[in-house]
């Protein structure tokens, strides 16, 4: 029996609903928070504009986003437009997002979460949020990125 992505992820940490307001706020007035951006995106039924805090992974000078909470709207969104805007401080950059296949992510994943997961207390729940930790393998690494979608980030032209 195959099971959907979207029935295999994990629902969105009630921390994580919690605090968005108030990190897409301290993002929009341009403070640094790490790996954090704003991503806004065009709905793909609404035409409407969302935007969310997410952070972005730079493994070997090519930036991606990951979803760690798999399917959610702003995936289907970026899926149907193709195409966002990434706010880093003040700076709001167009970006083209090509999603990125599982066996090319799980690379990436795990080449970007190493740094992560020495991070005191934040690293290991957002490794976590992924299904990795320390001992993971390969194989790990591919298992998550199967669930979580992801995208290489391009400037646009």
């Amino acid at each position: 029996m195959t099971t959907s992505r979207a029935a295999t992820t994990r629902p969105i940490p009630a921390i994580v609903t919690f605090l968005n307001p108030m990190v897409r706020r301290l993002l929009a007035i341009g403070l640094p928070m790490g790996p954090n951006v704003l991503l806004t995106v065009r709905g793909r039924k609404s035409g409407k504009a969302y935007t969310f805090p997410v952070a972005t992974l730079t493994v070997e000078g090519r930036e991606y986003l990951f979803s760690p909470f798999g399917e959610v709207q702003w995936v289907a969104n970026l899926r149907a437009s193709g195409e966002a805007i990434i706010r880093r401080g003040r700076t709001d950059r167009r970006m083209t997002a090509v999603e990125v296949p599982a066996e090319a992510a799980a690379a990436v994943l795990e080449a970007g979460m190493k740094p992560v997961m020495g991070v005191p207390v934040f690293g290991a729940m957002i490794a976590g949020w992924y299904g990795v930790d320390r001992s993971s393998t390969s194989a790990d690494y591919l298992a998550s990125a199967r669930l979580h979608p992801a995208f290489e980030l391009r400037q646009a032209a």
